[in-house]
């Protein structure tokens, strides 16, 4: 039984409850005391029932645009110190516990992919690692370079959407009707827009970072980027919101997004709902329109036609491999310093630069004996 239903049933309880001790008129001091300790059990039930039902681990996967602050988001929501903070090369992985009302312990597995070059199979290490049933995805664009918007967004979708459209395909009738209906259930509110959308199979929040750059750029070019990720979001019933770690409304508001779909609380961290480009955007789950975005049904848009009419308004710059942005060597990289680890990697160069003299002058006698 799912837990609205178990909430309303025992609403129809209580009133039954009350209509009876009504009738009597309260004649004893038992009938109060009845309903008390009736009220004691339920509330014991539902916790039971919300530590069997609620799931025990979730996963978060963020993605998206280079030094947008994807990092910073995940070590304020774990409380890290942000002096430890270095580049992501790859692929990083974090977890942490919480325990539930319960009692029982809830797991959150968060993996931050770096780079979106030359990152197909990273994409893949999260999403099969932990299945579909219980990933989120946060999709972080870089407001401040508008001309990289809808390359990076693209991308990443891309990403997420052919590898679960994979898994789908390998995934068993029930697991794909479940999916299915959790997508359907987030857009219950626009159901007249449903047969026109590209559902993802999870949730997923597209996040436009440093928003305190982006609020001062020019008013149309604001329009035109803000209805491209209304657009996108609507489309794969994903929600929007724009953020920046120097604005602490709006960096509370992720954290408290990356709480709910982590964990399972607050009901909506989304505190308003924001349409308007001049503001930072703020748009959960199925609470969009294509009719609200401006868009007609003779002209509902596609993937690919958000990124043509973004690309007329707003010229896009391709997808750059950025090795050059890189260090030669990450491994003497001093963000990257573990003096352990450095210590014995100089004592192996040292080493292998000892041989690598042997075998130079080995080679000199041979040939002049030769």
């Amino acid at each position: 039984m799912r837990l609205p239903q178990f909430l309303y049933n025992w609403q129809k309880k209580l009133h039954k409850m009350f209509e009876k001790s009504s009738e009597n008129s309260l004649t004893s001091s038992g009938s109060i005391q009845e309903i008390a300790g009736r009220l004691a059990e339920e509330q014991q039930r539902l916790r039971q029932l919300e530590a069997t039902s609620s799931p025990k681990e979730r996963t978060l996967f963020v993605l998206g645009s280079k030094c947008v602050g994807k990092t910073m988001a995940i070590n304020k929501f774990f409380d890290r110190d942000e002096q430890t903070m270095r580049p992501t090369l790859a692929l990083e992985y974090s977890y942490g516990r919480r325990i539930g009302s319960g009692r029982s312990a809830q797991v959150l597995n968060v993996w931050e992919l770096g780079s979106l070059d030359n990152a197909e199979q990273l994409l893949e290490v999260p999403m099969r690692t932990h299945g579909l049933q219980q990933l989120s995805a946060f999709i972080m664009v870089d407001l401040s370079q508008p001309q990289r918007v809808w390359t990076d967004l693209e991308c990443a979708y891309r990403g997420l959407r052919d590898t679960a459209q994979r898994m789908m395909q390998s995934a068993t009738p029930e697991q794909r009707e479940y999916l299915e209906r959790r997508a359907l259930e987030r857009m219950k509110h626009v159901k007249q827009d449903v047969s026109t959308l590209e559902l993802l199979p999870f949730p997923l929040v597209i996040v436009g970072g440093k928003y305190d750059i982006f609020m001062d750029f020019e008013p149309a070019l604001k329009k035109h980027i803000c209805r491209c990720l209304r657009s996108m979001a609507h489309l794969v019933g994903g929600a929007v919101l724009f953020y920046s770690h120097k604005l602490p409304k709006l960096a509370k508001v992720l954290r408290d997004t990356i709480s709910h779909l982590g964990f399972g609380s607050p009901t909506n961290p989304f505190r308003a709902h924001i349409t308007d480009y001049n503001e930072a955007l703020s748009i959960w789950f199925g609470t969009d329109t294509w009719s609200q975005i401006g868009i007609g049904e003779s002209s509902l848009p596609s993937v690919e036609r958000i990124g043509a009419t973004l690309s007329v308004e707003v010229p896009q710059l391709q997808l750059e491999k950025q090795k050059q942005q890189l260090p030669q060597n990450p491994a003497k990289d001093v963000g990257f310093s573990e003096s352990i680890i450095d210590e014995m990697r100089a004592q192996k160069d040292d080493e292998l630069a000892g041989i690598m003299r042997d075998v130079l002058l080995r080679g000199k006698f041979e040939t002049v004996q030769g």
